[in-house]
């Protein structure tokens, strides 16, 4: 069996671990556990985590939304990390938060970053000039001078697609890359997503529903509650707004789903619009959501739920988390990012490779539902 890349010598001589990812919530689901983890293994060793926003950009209009990324509101929870740097997303805040790092004199610095992995590891070392510092690496051609001389600059370097075989979920590549790294194993069953949701977020979607007039007051109001999860990041992972009031109706024609209430999750940036085009549809029983204050809001909402249907985004594996069931709706470029609990999903995935979620009709939603 080949060694640990971060030696055993190095772990015992470290009292903080700098852990540097572009995390997003999808990421974080599956590799807290690993984090969880790393603690657990290691209870001496203090974790840090650096957050880089792809997205870092000078506009100052875009900045609101990168500084309320609702991760941050996940990690300040987490009782197994000790510090995380947030402020990356412009490039300005970005160099102070490397100065604030490097006064950390990491011992012991661990890029998981699988995008431009070369640049991460020369931020990696610019962080921590003494200490050893681990990255992700990739194949690069004769000509690429620039990534083989940032790969140098690594003690020891991560292939994060070392025994990746076909059929493997996301959970067990992470798991995967902590044995190469720390020598940690670990069971399948202890890869599936959790999340605590402190009691006032559980009580405000509680209030919510009661003011919705969907749950919660008296007389108790008849009819399931369906959660809907249009949007993504990538247009090619949404699913159009018109397919969503499609949804409604035909779900309204469902014996078992008679009477039924409807959320419609929506990320900040597009409340507005959605509010416009969802107006008509309110005597539908149809409510917009979105987690603008807090990112436990849409956990605690999720768990509220009888059913919750989603496109491939963090969504439907926080429903994984709250054990609430999920149809996912995914293209087929990416499987390994489907649904971990397989027991209480469904995947409905396109016909075709190069298809858009767009793909899918509310004719195979609605089998699932009707079943």
């Amino acid at each position: 069996m080949t060694a640990q890349l971060v030696p055993g010598d190095v772990l015992r001589k470290t009292d903080k671990i700098l852990f540097i990812a572009h995390l997003a919530l999808g990421d974080f689901t599956y590799l807290q556990n690993c984090f969880q983890a790393f603690a657990q293994a290691f209870p001496d060793i203090k974790i840090h985590i650096w957050v880089d926003e792809v997205r870092r950009t000078r506009q100052v209009a875009a900045w609101p939304f990168l500084k309320k990324y609702a991760l941050y509101d996940w990690l300040a929870e987490c009782p197994f990390v000790a510090k995380v740097y947030q402020q990356t997303y412009s490039p300005d805040l970005y160099e102070k938060s490397i100065a604030e790092a490097q006064q950390q004199d990491y011992p012991l610095v661990v890029s998981l970053s699988t995008l431009r992995p070369p640049m991460y590891a020369t931020m990696a070392r610019q962080i921590s000039p003494r200490g050893f510092v681990v990255g992700m690496k990739k194949p690069a051609g004769m000509l690429a001078l620039h990534k083989h001389l940032a790969y140098r600059k690594l003690d020891a370097a991560l292939d994060p697609d070392r025994g990746v075989r076909s059929g493997m979920h996301i959970s067990d590549v992470y798991a995967g890359w902590f044995q190469q790294l720390f020598g940690m194993t670990s069971e399948p069953a202890s890869r599936f997503p959790f999340v605590h949701i402190p009691p006032q977020w559980q009580l405000a979607a509680q209030d919510q529903l009661r003011e919705w007039g969907f749950k919660y007051q008296e007389p108790p109001a008849a009819g399931k509650l369906l959660f809907i999860n249009p949007y993504a990041k990538n247009n090619k992972r949404c699913w159009p707004l018109e397919r969503v009031v499609e949804l409604v109706a035909a779900v309204n024609q469902l014996d078992a789903w008679r009477g039924a209430h409807f959320i419609v999750n929506v990320v900040p940036e597009e409340m507005e619009n959605a509010a416009k085009f969802f107006a008509p549809y309110t005597a539908q029983q149809v409510r917009l959501f979105s987690a603008q204050e807090n990112f436990f809001q849409l956990p605690a909402m999720l768990l509220e739920c009888d059913l919750i249907v989603s496109v491939e985004t963090a969504v439907m594996h926080l429903a994984n988390a709250v054990r609430v069931p999920v149809v996912a709706l995914m293209r087929q470029k990416n499987p390994e990012w489907a649904p971990i609990d397989q027991e209480h999903s469904v995947v409905i995935t396109t016909a075709s490779r190069r298809d858009w979620v767009k793909a899918i009709t509310v004719a195979q939603v609605v089998e699932v539902l009707g079943r």
